[in-house]
């Protein structure tokens, strides 16, 4: 673990990707006294069956400020429409002004292919500003930053154009309460809107104990996936202890921004298996 204070910047599309993809990381990293900004590029006004438009991007404002506030983090939503994202010019230059002004060291975000359109333009949106946050004449009304950072990919389980390469793996078992309660924070998604789209919407419980183990179940169910599908890379980093664990983050990390070399890995992901 590193002494010096880090920053961790995680850009995510829509107000709860951070924390369903990284938020163990963020967790461990604010644990220890790191800055931890949580973005959403997108303001999440698509994520519903009923709520109006406005109002829901109200909402999930608030409720993405309240999951940042369990661990202490910063929270950001952004205007871009949610489901109409786009790796445009515009979006290039807010993310290089993002990367520029909170001059994180390690920025967590999407890979460029991935199931959701808005999850792929904000991972182009950064592996095209990577460089362009040292290069003065681009965005030049922010001071440019003297080096990259480093940029880690969130898992995802596709496979075209080529499935993702565990560069590294977290154990994030300790954090499991802190991710769940974060995720509870998303009253209108883990209660609402997931339930809806996966046709379990008459299964979520009316308690408010019952809707802790709910989030519970679904995070697992998310997560164990992720670490079947890792197994033999956990096994081969921690023998035996590698078949038992079912919460793991996995990253990929960006050749489009500075590399992780061992230094950096030791100082950006002590955690790491």
């Amino acid at each position: 673990m590193t002494s010096a204070p880090l920053k961790l910047l995680i850009l995510g599309a829509h107000p709860d990707d951070a924390e369903f993809h990284a938020g163990g990381l963020a967790a461990a990293y604010a644990r220890e006294g790191h800055a931890v900004k949580m973005v959403s590029v997108t303001d999440g006004g698509a994520g519903h069956q009923e709520l109006p438009f406005e109002r829901l991007v109200e909402i999930r404002r608030r409720e993405a400020a309240e999951s940042a506030a369990v661990i202490r983090a910063e929270s950001d939503v952004w205007d871009f429409p949610d489901g109409e994202l786009q790796p445009t010019l515009e979006v290039r230059r807010r993310v290089i002004r993002e990367i520029r002004s909170f001059a994180p060291d390690l920025v967590v975000t999407h890979r460029p292919n991935d199931y959701h359109p808005d999850h792929r333009a904000v991972g182009r949106a950064v592996q095209d500003a990577s460089y362009m946050v040292t290069v003065p004449k681009v965005v030049p009304d922010v001071p440019i930053l003297a080096r990259d950072p480093v940029v880690a990919y969130m898992v995802d389980l596709f496979t075209r154009p080529y499935p993702m390469v565990p560069h590294v793996l977290v154990d994030v078992g300790d954090e499991l309460d802190t991710i769940v309660r974060m995720l509870a924070c998303h009253r209108s998604q883990v209660f609402q809107w997931l339930p809806f789209n996966q046709g379990v919407l008459d299964k979520v419980p009316e308690d408010e104990s019952g809707r802790v183990d709910w989030v519970r179940r679904m995070y697992h169910d998310y997560a164990r996936p992720r670490a079947g599908r890792y197994r033999r890379e956990l096994v081969a980093a921690c023998g035996k202890r590698g078949a038992e664990i079912d919460y793991v983050e996995v990253y990929e990390i960006s050749e489009y921004a500075a590399p992780l070399d061992e230094a950096a890995r030791q100082r950006l992901f002590w955690l790491a298996l």
